[in-house]
């Protein structure tokens, strides 16, 4: 019969650590929530939080049961968490008019599960370290990545618009806004039964000062942008 003992030997250590997952996933949640961002502080606590409490139970919770013919993996149950934690990353990515976004919380998500189980597996000092390096890459990477030169400073892009809406004029505006040259190179109508013409045009932007994804997120905000792709012969 099994015996529950509501202390062990080991008690003080499984709650340190599980009050250490809490306040390192707090963290990594705080920077997500200060960018407004669809999983913020509750998401990201309550996952390293539970991926704390798994891994603690992977590795302390069936001691009682372990005997000369009983063999148990910790690891176990580990890695199902590893493996159920890429659905729920999923689920805030979302694509609009063929923009990805979300990638960086979900990656954060996969983050603050991997420092739960960091601490859960009593490994406080790798958790401490992970959650620093988490808040280096999140912070001053994207200002070193402005300053690296990129080839895709000066590239064509397909933007697909309604016709007869003053869109174009709206472009060239956002694109100078945003510290870029926008040159018109051809554009296309397209016809389509029952709808509002539409017009693709080839544009080239130079000198940006910020990331294209920037300039592409900007554009495709523009009430009348259908889509904003990469020329498929810059592509190439």
């Amino acid at each position: 019969m099994l015996q529950v003992e509501f202390f062990s030997s080991t008690t003080l250590t499984e709650v340190f650590l599980l009050l250490l997952a809490f306040v390192l996933s707090a963290v990594v949640g705080i920077e997500r929530q200060r960018k407004l961002k669809s999983a913020g502080l509750r998401t990201h606590t309550l996952v390293g939080l539970g991926a704390a409490v798994f891994t603690l139970i992977s590795a302390y919770g069936f001691s009682s049961v372990i005997g000369p013919e009983v063999v148990l993996d910790p690891s176990r149950i580990a890695a199902q968490v590893v493996s159920g934690i890429g659905f729920l990353g999923a689920g805030v990515i979302f694509v609009r008019q063929n923009i990805v976004n979300g990638l960086t919380t979900a990656a954060t998500v996969w983050m603050a599960a991997a420092i739960g189980m960091a601490c859960g597996a009593g490994m406080p000092v790798i958790a401490v370290i992970a959650t620093g390096l988490h808040l280096v890459a999140v912070t001053l990477l994207p200002l070193i990545g402005r300053h690296i030169p990129s080839i895709d400073k000066d590239q064509v892009f397909v933007v697909s618009y309604k016709e007869g809406r003053g869109v174009l004029r709206d472009i060239l505006t956002r694109s100078t806004e945003l510290g870029y040259e926008a040159s018109l190179t051809k554009t296309r109508r397209i016809e389509v039964a029952g709808k509002v013409p539409r017009v693709e045009a080839d544009m080239r932007f130079r000198h940006g000062k910020g990331p294209l994804e920037d300039l592409v997120e900007g554009l495709s905000e523009i009430r009348g942008v259908i889509s904003v792709q990469v020329s498929k012969d810059e592509n190439e």
